[in-house]
């Protein structure tokens, strides 16, 4: 396999892709890409205005075909959506093209973090928790297969995330590639 040139962060809803992407994007001196944000840059819609629109089925297409041509570039650092995953042929693309890394928290962790967010058209519901759940239920399995590495950030707190993130990758990179340590 090539070197993994691209950092692909996936993991659900409300575990900080984003915002760790972009941190890590400066650590690594790599391009930061949010699949989301360039999504609703290139259709001038938002994801809410393209799930009410075309359905979730549309949005997924829309997904795939920018994950496509992202991972068409390399020296990046990818957010991706947290459904990127539920597509096979999405989880063997990242997985070629870079090292995926999945952030992980539980249900419980989301539904604080996610308390005020109302655009996500996935936390539409009455029963916010119960559907957390259900996408938790659908998507961890996907996620750890997809994978190179998982980093549960569930009992971390946030002054550390960011080292820690910083030392598994590393320390990930370093024992794939000893030569380029």
């Amino acid at each position: 396999m090539n070197v993994r040139s691209n950092l692909i962060l996936i993991g659900p809803m409300g575990v900080g892709k984003t915002t760790h992407g972009k941190w890590l994007a400066r650590q690594f001196g790599k391009a930061f890409v949010d699949l989301d944000a360039d999504i609703e840059n290139r259709t001038g819609a938002s994801i809410a205005d393209i799930f009410e629109l075309e359905g979730e089925a549309g949005f997924r297409r829309r997904e795939s075909e920018a994950l496509a041509r992202v991972l068409s570039e390399d020296d990046q650092v990818i957010a991706t959506g947290g459904g990127a995953v539920l597509n096979q042929d999405n989880r063997t693309l990242m997985r070629q093209r870079g090292l995926v890394v999945h952030l992980h928290i539980p249900p419980e962790q989301q539904l604080q973090r996610l308390a005020n967010d109302r655009k996500r058209p996935l936390l539409q519901s009455e029963d916010r928790a119960d559907r957390l759940q259900q996408l938790y239920e659908v998507r961890t399995p996907l996620y750890r297969g997809c994978a190179h590495l998982s980093v549960d950030l569930s009992r971390m707190p946030m002054s550390r995330i960011r080292p820690h993130l910083l030392q598994a990758i590393s320390e990930y990179r370093i024992d794939r590639n000893p030569t380029h340590a």
